[in-house]
This record gives structure tokens, C-alpha cells and sequence, in this order.
């Protein structure tokens, strides 16, 4: 082979070989990553706290029994309105009215020892007050043993009196506590309202509430006109939220409808939910009412119901997508690398508030991102107010959350195609 041939083949393979190194690197090039492009602008955004409950009028009565007895009548049903002193159920009365007869009867004889009692004393007296005048006229006719005696009879007399006169307000005071327990086998409505519930029927025995409310319980009287909503909002929450806020409330019996809710009332103690996980910690949230502004006539209690507290408005706030904020480390903003990295050699210590940092991903017009702190004020449902670290018009990265997790300062990214409807049919 001669040697022009050999320096031909050797320049071939050289060349062969510089190709596949270039073809290598062009393929080891970085791959930009599809993300989600948006601009920071201006919008209006609301702040609210959401939270489940029922609906409950302001106002409701359980009317009990404070007497046993069967019920002989039932003048009321389920769903009726009553006004207050409305006639509603009866208790048999027949063994109070024969207690009322038994006191009356205690009263009499009392009534009667007591007008003896007076006769005899009012008689003792007179012979004590006769002695005492002959005594005084002519002593040797009442000597100082039948003065005594005279004067000892009056005041056991007297003594007798007061006892009976006692044993008279005792028996009226029976005669009241039986008239009363009489009164009480008629039961009247306490207020205006809605029977809301009715729990019994004519025939079944009434029991007093001493130890048990709900097996005292006959019906529930409830005023329909002023209603609430009662949520339980977590204790995260529960401190944005103020009396006098207004609300969006959504019943869960009328979907197509929104009511017009203001917050009046928050609880000052915590309602014990239930625990969370394997953990015994329990989730602490507060009961917060809201009165419903334009309830339906149809609304009933216990209507399962959403509201929506609006605690803040800001317009034309600047603002980014929520999806959009995300935390790198402090100490690593003027490194290439901002990004979290595990075991990458010594960790400094944790300080919470100096070393993470909220920021987003600027998009240059070199298509690389950097990472830039911001400072965010309030949370709309989808957007948060950008106090300060951004300008109108900056692109951002908005998406997706998976690209946003594993971007890192310097990154190449090109924005995501979304691809249009006639497109998606014709995939399909």
C-alpha cells in the first residue's frame, strides 16, 4: 500500500471519527423543558376561607315534659306552624287533678285545727288576763301557783296556734305544687314557629328531662325567618375571619342557587374534631355562624351547606399563579444551582425563615429561567398578590407543578403546546 493511501485513510477515519463526536455532543445537548409560560399582570383578586356546615334557624325551642304521664291528645303535626300559647298536647291529668282534690282536703284541716288552735288559745288568754285583774283586786282570791298555770296554758296555747297556722301555708303550698303539676300536663307552644320536629304520638308516655334532654324531648319549635349556617373552620383559618365579613353560601338542596351570608357570631372555643391519622392529635377547628341574608321558605334544618367567607378583596392587584411559587434555598441563590440537593456534602444548620426562601422562576429571553425571591400578600383561588420582587409583564414559569419541583437557575425551557380541540379529536 503505498503511502498516499495510507494518509487518505487515515484522514477518513479521522473525519468519521470528528463526525460521530459532533453527532455525540449534539445529542448530549441540553433538552429544554416544556413548561407553562405566563406573564405577571394585574387582576382582582378575593381571599376566602371555605368551610361545610348546616343550616339552623337562630332560634329553637325543645319543649319537654317536667311531668310523666300518658299523652291523651296531640293537636299538632310535623311541618305546622304555631304561635305562641297555641294549644299543642295534653298529659293525662287524672292522677294530678285527684293530687290537686287530696291537697285542697290537707288545706281544710289544716284551716280548721288552725281556728281551734286560735279558740283554745284565745280561751287560755281570757282566763289568763281574768286571773291577772282578781289578782290585782284582791290577791288572796288567786294565789301565785293558779296565776302561773293560767299563764302556762296560754303559752302552750299560743304555741299550738303558730304550728297550725304553719301547718296552713304548708298545705297551700302543697295546694300550689299540685295545681301547678295540674297545669303542666297542658302544654303550650313557648314561641312562635315551625314544628320542626315532633318525636311522639298520642298514646305514648311522657318522661321528664331530669337526666336525659333527648328522652325528654316531644317536639322542637323552631323560628324559620332568621336562619344560619354553622361551619366548622380550621383553627388555621378561623383567625382571618371576622364578624360582619360577607359570604357566599351554597346549599347543597338548591345547586343551581347561591345565597348572600354575613358572619355573625365566632366561638371562643374550639370544637374537637376527629383524629388525624395514625397520630392521636385531633383537628381543632371553631364554629363559625353565618346568617343567611335571603334564605328560601323551603330551607329546613340541618340543610347541608358550604360557605364562603370572603375575608379580603385586593383590584388590580399584581399577582402570579399559585401553582407558580415555589422555596429554594437561601444560601444557594448566587450559586448556578438553587435548587434543594441532598448529600451534597456538609448540611448547614436549619433556620427557619433565613435559609428558604418563596420565589419564582423569571423566564430571559434566552429562554433561561432564574430563580427570584418574591414576597406574596394575600391568596386568591387561584392567583397570589405579589408584593414586591416582580414588574407587570415578566414572564413567569406557571406550570407545571412537576417542572416547576425539578427546574433549577439556568435551565433551558420552551413553552408546552397546548394542544387545540380539533386536534385532540383527531388524536382520539
Amino acid at each position: 500500500m503505498s503511502k498516499k493511501m495510507k494518509w487518505g485513510i487515515f484522514g477518513a477515519v479521522v473525519v468519521a471519527g470528528v463526525a460521530i463526536f459532533a453527532t455525540t455532543a449534539a445529542r448530549r445537548g441540553e433538552k429544554p423543558t416544556e413548561v407553562r409560560i405566563e406573564a405577571v399582570d394585574t387582576r382582582d383578586l378575593v381571599a376566602s376561607v371555605t368551610a361545610s356546615g348546616q343550616v339552623q334557624p337562630r332560634t329553637k325551642v325543645d319543649v319537654a315534659a317536667d311531668i310523666s304521664g300518658r299523652i291523651v291528645r296531640l293537636a299538632v303535626k310535623e311541618g305546622q306552624m304555631v304561635k305562641r300559647g297555641d294549644f299543642l298536647l295534653r298529659i293525662d291529668p287524672e292522677q294530678y287533678e285527684a293530687a290537686v282534690q287530696r291537697a285542697e282536703a290537707g288545706l281544710s284541716s289544716a284551716k280548721a285545727q288552725a281556728a281551734q288552735s286560735r279558740a283554745n288559745f284565745l280561751q287560755a288568754k281570757r282566763s289568763y288576763d281574768r286571773n291577772v285583774e282578781i289578782r290585782k283586786t284582791n290577791p288572796q282570791l288567786v294565789s301565785d301557783a293558779e296565776l302561773e298555770q293560767t299563764k302556762t296554758q296560754m303559752d302552750v296555747n299560743q304555741a299550738l296556734l303558730e304550728a297550725s297556722d304553719f301547718n296552713v301555708e304548708q298545705s297551700n303550698a302543697s295546694v300550689r305544687d299540685a295545681k301547678n303539676s295540674l297545669a303542666k300536663t297542658t302544654i303550650l307552644a313557648p314561641m312562635s314557629g315551625r314544628i320542626t320536629r315532633l318525636v311522639v304520638e298520642q298514646g305514648e308516655t311522657a318522661v321528664p328531662g331530669t337526666f336525659n334532654k333527648d328522652a325528654a324531648t316531644l317536639l322542637t319549635i323552631s323560628d324559620m325567618t332568621t336562619l344560619e349556617t354553622i361551619v366548622k373552620v380550621d383553627e388555621t383559618d378561623v383567625a382571618r375571619i371576622a364578624v360582619g365579613d360577607s359570604s357566599v353560601v351554597q346549599i347543597d338542596a338548591f345547586p343551581d342557587t347561591t345565597f348572600i351570608g354575613r358572619v355573625v357570631e365566632i366561638s371562643h372555643s374550639s370544637v374537637r374534631g376527629a383524629s388525624t391519622g395514625s397520630t392521636t392529635e385531633q383537628a381543632v377547628d371553631y364554629e363559625v355562624r353565618v346568617q343567611l341574608l335571603n334564605p328560601p321558605t323551603e330551607t329546613r334544618p340541618d340543610f347541608s351547606a358550604t360557605a364562603k367567607v370572603i375575608t379580603d378583596i385586593r383590584s388590580k392587584a399584581l399577582s402570579i399563579p399559585i401553582i407558580a411559587l415555589t422555596v429554594r434555598e437561601n444560601e444557594q441563590l448566587a450559586g448556578a444551582d438553587s435548587a434543594v440537593r441532598v448529600g451534597a456534602g456538609t448540611t448547614p444548620t436549619k433556620e427557619v425563615g433565613k435559609r428558604d426562601v418563596e420565589g419564582v422562576f423569571v423566564v430571559g429571553t434566552d429562554n433561561k429561567v432564574t430563580f427570584r425571591p418574591v414576597k406574596v400578600g394575600i391568596a386568591g383561588d387561584r392567583y397570589f398578590e405579589v408584593l414586591s420582587g416582580l414588574k407587570a409583564g415578566e414572564k413567569i414559569v406557571g406550570g407545571t407543578y412537576q417542572a416547576i419541583r425539578e427546574l433549577k437557575d439556568g435551565a433551558l425551557v420552551k413553552e408546552a403546546v397546548t394542544p387545540t380541540p380539533a386536534a385532540k379529536d383527531a388524536k382520539s
